[in-house]
């Protein structure tokens, strides 16, 4: 037994000696081959995601892949402009159109090949179209700075392709596109050859003012061909097509000498050239050999490119908007322009066949709406503009005040809406002193009717009478209203703005638009249809929304019928015999300290806004420098906007059928005073007669009719109803507006004004001019 347990324990020992427990733990042989095993086991799953993932991502890769688009040598060589087309699917403009110089591989210098190639794709030459490892080293180089600033994660085969076959549009930066991109790019690299990938990229590029290829920005901005220019020059072109604005050495030569220098740098560091030859160019003034004078790129006649100006700017910026790059994108561009009504409208504010214009700094704007859907179907942003392009366009700027055409919008409009006004609402046209000031509010006579009808006081268009209704309504509510309508404000509006809104003619020919189509608005727009490179279509259309009830827009529309046909009506020279059709003028007085500077009845603005079924037409005339001697429009200038709205509808009217309004059921048709008039069914107002006498034969009372909730008249001070955010202060921006004398007919205007002043002016007073828009 002795013996036995010797043995025993000696093999134990020796199993101790060679396999010794750590802190005498029991097991300890076990623990090295467990760690192990855990590590293979972490490493195998790390590998078989890896795998995993490659698989996934070759799959998805190749799912793309198969929808790609196709890409011919056509779409490789042609050019990448933006074409423009009418309503009627004409070409009307490219953008960036071109008589391009194309040049051929062999006659492209090879300094200009190895500038590109540095700066765009160092491995161009070994990669097969998609290089992975530079996709990794550019990432890694421009995290650390080494690459200059010039490599990026495409190579430039896959540049090229991005030009020729897909929009640039950042929403279409997808995953999908860029495996879409890099499968063609490796199909273009087994089909051409480098130097004919080179060849289609040096002439597809973009190069800033409209200028396409290498060759065509080597004439226009060197007047010499490729072959003709020098390692500076070259180097130059190179580095353009990265952001040919801001490199353009005629505008910006700090940032275009930065670039070129960096290409210089890059074509030493890839051995195209030596540090020395780096140097040398380097030190060549960016504005050497620039061309003093520049051939013009445009393919379209100068003719037609002025008539449509204003429009294709504006639809320029709506395809910014929208996210398209308009000088690189290769896009068709389908838009809602009449060129007919267009030609008519251009042709009227430029000619002198239909109005006598003062001067040629006499300036318009003006745009046309289709009120059934919100297509913008004509624009002019100015007239007499000379050869300048994509100048200031006056149809859509927003610093003028709209005047009296705010009555509609912002006064009488939610008067209906909210407090259910009848056409024949009595409403006090007596003395008024904004709220909290001392500043006064007149009339253009300087006279006060008493209590009129609201219907009158909108044809003749009274100022008292329509802020007293905006009181009644309140700010908010009118606010709410006029964001019904499209239009929204940095600042609160206030009582002043109920005779005066900083709109643009876009907005107000939208927002009558809706008066036009019984209550809906529509979102004014051009572009109607892109389609990008790849051929993809995108569609634009306007959502409408109900911005007020088929009662108020029919009731607006049969007052502001008046405006044209009353014989007291302010805008009786828009006037069109037989055709159905409603508006409202509007003209701005100078302010007090500038009124005495130019002659009686002189305004700074003058509007006219009107519509059928079929259009709505807006139009400002005035200067563009209102201050300036001279720079006034008359009395009788006043009635040039309703003159260009009269023959502009005119044109309009026969492309379309003349059909009159029909009264909504929601509206009931009484008689007042032996006239024809409309309430809002089941709040008919005052049964008695309303129209007012004054020197027309007037009782002048002293109060106003205000609705209970079950229709009937009370009346009220016309304070009683008053929002304390319609206080006034007396350095409130404010406007007043000028209309033409009622009952002349000969086109005089009169003036709608305030004055600064204590007390109650009588009627007998002295016109004085407002103070409207007197920061400008």
């Amino acid at each position: 037994m002795s013996s036995n347990n010797s043995t025993r324990e000696t093999r134990m020992s020796r199993n101790a000696e060679r396999n010794p427990s750590p802190a005498g733990k029991s097991g300890g042989p076990k623990q090295p081959r467990n760690g192990w095993r855990a590590f293979r086991r972490v490493l195998f799953v790390i590998v078989a995601i890896g795998v995993l993932g490659i698989l996934f991502g070759a799959g998805l890769f190749f799912f793309y892949a198969q929808s790609a688009p196709k890409i011919s040598q056509s779409a490789l060589s042609s050019d990448a402009s933006t074409r423009v087309y009418d309503a009627n699917g004409t070409v009307i403009s490219r953008l960036g159109a071109q008589n391009r110089s194309y040049v051929k591989s062999s006659n492209i210098p090879d300094g200009l090949k190895q500038a590109v190639v540095s700066t765009e794709d160092r491995r161009f030459y070994k990669n097969n179209g998609v290089d992975p490892i530079r996709i990794v080293g550019a990432a890694l180089a421009n995290v650390t700075g080494s690459s200059l600033g010039m490599q990026g994660g495409s190579t430039l085969t896959q540049q090229l392709v991005k030009l020729s076959v897909f929009s640039t549009a950042a929403s279409d930066r997808t995953l999908k596109r860029k495996a879409q991109e890099a499968w063609l790019a490796l199909k273009v690299d087994h089909n051409y050859s480098k130097d004919q990938i080179l060849e289609y990229y040096i002439n597809k590029v973009y190069m800033g003012n409209g200028v396409y290829g290498m060759q065509t920005a080597a004439q226009y901005y060197y007047g010499k061909s490729l072959r003709n220019l020098d390692l500076a020059q070259l180097a130059m072109l190179a580095g353009m097509p990265q952001s040919p604005t801001n490199y353009d050495p005629t505008t910006y030569p700090a940032l275009a000498k930065k670039r070129r220098d960096l290409v210089l740098d890059a074509m030493a560091k890839n051995n195209a050239i030596t540090s020395a030859q780096a140097s040398e160019a380097k030190a060549t003034s960016i504005t050497a050999g620039l061309s003093k004078t520049h051939k013009s790129t445009a393919v379209a006649s100068a003719k037609t490119t002025k008539v449509i100006d204003a429009y294709l700017k504006q639809v320029y910026a709506e395809l910014k908007s929208k996210g398209y790059n308009t000088t690189t994108g290769g896009l068709k561009v389908y838009t809602n322009l009449d060129m007919g009504a267009q030609k008519k409208l251009y042709n009227i504010v430029n000619g002198s066949a239909y109005v006598n214009f003062p001067s040629s700094k006499f300036q318009v704007g003006s745009t046309i709406v289709d009120p059934n859907n919100g297509k913008v179907v004509a624009m002019i942003g100015g007239r007499k503009t000379g050869n300048v392009t994509f100048g200031l366009n006056r149809a859509v700027q927003t610093d003028r005040s709209s005047a009296s055409t705010a009555k509609p919008l912002m006064d009488y409009g939610p008067a209906i809406e909210y407090l259910k006004y009848p056409t024949y609402e009595p409403v006090k046209d007596t003395a008024f002193t904004y709220p909290g000031t001392t500043k006064n509010l007149y009339d253009w006579d300087r006279q006060y009717q008493g209590t009129i009808t609201m219907r009158k006081a909108l044809y003749e268009s009274r100022n008292i009478p329509a802020i007293r209704t905006l009181q009644n309504v309140g700010i908010k509510k009118a606010t709410t209203f006029l964001d019904g309508l499209g239009m929204s404000f940095d600042k609160t509006l206030t009582l002043q703005n109920g005779i005066g809104l900083y709109i643009s003619t876009e907005q107000e020919a939208a927002a009558y638009a809706a008066f036009a189509n019984g209550g809906t608005y529509y979102k004014p727009y051009l572009v109607s249809k892109v389609v990008t490179q790849d051929g993809k279509a995108h569609n634009y259309v306007s959502t409408g929304k109900r911005a007020m009830s088929a009662a108020t827009a029919f009731m607006l529309t049969d007052m502001m019928k008046d405006v044209m046909t009353n014989e007291n009506g302010s805008g009786r020279s828009a006037a069109i015999s037989g055709l159905y059709q409603a508006g409202k003028t509007g003209t701005d007085s100078y302010p007090d300290d500038y009124a005495d500077k130019v002659p009686d009845g002189a305004t700074m603005d003058s509007w006219f806004t009107g519509y059928t079924k079929n259009y709505s037409v807006s139009v400002w005339t005035g200067y563009d420098k209102q201050f300036q001697t001279g720079h006034y429009v008359s009395e009788t200038q006043t009635t040039i906007a309703q003159e260009i709205y009269k023959y502009t509808m005119s044109y309009l009217a026969t492309k379309s059928t003349n059909t009159n309004w029909t009264k909504p059921s929601t509206v009931t048709q009484t008689s007042q005073n032996g006239k024809t008039e409309y309430y809002v069914t089941g709040h008919p107002g005052t049964v008695t007669d309303t129209t007012a006498t004054s020197q027309y034969g007037s009782t002048n009372t002293t109060s106003s009719s205000v609705y209970s909730s079950n229709g009937q008249v009370t009346t009220s001070s016309s304070s009683s109803r008053v929002e304390s955010s319609t206080t006034e202060s007396s350095t409130s921006k404010e406007s007043s507006s000028t209309e033409q004398t009622p009952g002349g007919g000969n086109g005089d205007d009169d003036n709608d004004t305030t004055t600064n002043s204590s007390s109650t002016t009588t009627s007998s007073a002295t016109t004085t001019k407002s103070n409207d828009d007197a920061k400008k």
